[in-house]
């Protein structure tokens, strides 16, 4: 006799697809504007209004393509997008509890938020201190 197993919900999936990711976007760069330890360096976008948008699109085809959907990330590595921005550990930290608060604001699973930690601290050497 066979046990059957119900398909698991890639990342991707679990976030809400495409048009969900675009709404955690954007509520993740608002949340970055408004924390004190982070929004010297998100604040002069608003002056570079594509600027912005290009770099709202980018993080939802990072998201899109790292979580599982089809989408391709266009963009430069981790490193190259922050070599030269110095990030402190603090301003890291910051940036990952506004992530964290965001997705249990759009209550996004506990399961799913730790998949999403787990890959922001995979990066954080490629973040931090370039």
């Amino acid at each position: 006799m066979s046990t059957l197993t119900m398909p698991t919900l890639s990342l991707y999936e679990r976030l809400g697809k495409r048009e969900r990711i675009e709404t955690i976007v954007e509520d993740i760069v608002a949340a970055h504007m408004s924390n004190p330890l982070i929004k010297a360096r998100f604040l002069p976008y608003l002056e570079q209004g594509e600027k912005l948008a290009h770099t709202k699109s980018l993080l939802v085809e990072f998201l899109c393509a790292g979580s599982g959907g089809s989408e391709a990330y266009t963009g430069r590595d981790m490193q190259a997008t922050h070599r030269g921005m110095n990030i402190s550990e603090a301003e890291y930290m910051a940036a990952m509890d506004d992530i964290m608060q965001v997705l249990s604001s759009h209550n996004i699973d506990e399961e799913t938020q730790k998949d999403i930690l787990f890959i922001g601290y995979s990066l954080r050497k490629q973040i931090i201190a370039q």
